[in-house]
């Protein structure tokens, strides 16, 4: 059975850091691009970061690139997402999802966590 887990969410003040946590079972990631993916109350799904765990490659949208930085641990099939400088406007669900193939489309990945909550907030 195919699962991801998020875990790592929480409240955390402006300026703040967290680090989420998208745990596989089921399948192996080594041969599956992961994505992190957020939503907010009222907001479609935007991307926030991806890796391609063939070969590493990874994205961030320009607004987020800095701040945000995505890895992949092979040992505990796990992906994670290092949040700093947090902002209020951070706040949201975040959901891993894993594809078959490299993209930053979400609508191109197929198995979905259930999602984390991160809230920024003094």
């Amino acid at each position: 059975q195919v699962q991801l887990v998020e875990s790592g969410g929480g409240l955390v003040q402006p300026g703040g850091s967290l680090r989420l946590s998208c745990a596989a079972s089921g399948f192996t990631l080594d041969y599956y691009a992961i994505g992190w993916f957020r939503q907010a109350p009222g907001k479609g799904r935007e991307t926030v970061s991806c890796i391609n765990s063939p070969d590493g490659t990874k994205y961030y949208p320009d607004s987020l690139r800095g701040r945000f930085t995505i890895s992949r641990d092979a040992a505990k099939n796990t992906v994670y997402l290092q949040m700093n400088s947090l902002k209020p406007e951070d706040t949201a669900v975040y959901y891993c999802a894993a594809s078959d193939y490299m993209t930053t489309k979400s609508t191109d990945f197929t198995s979905w966590g259930q999602g984390t909550q991160v809230t920024v907030s003094s």
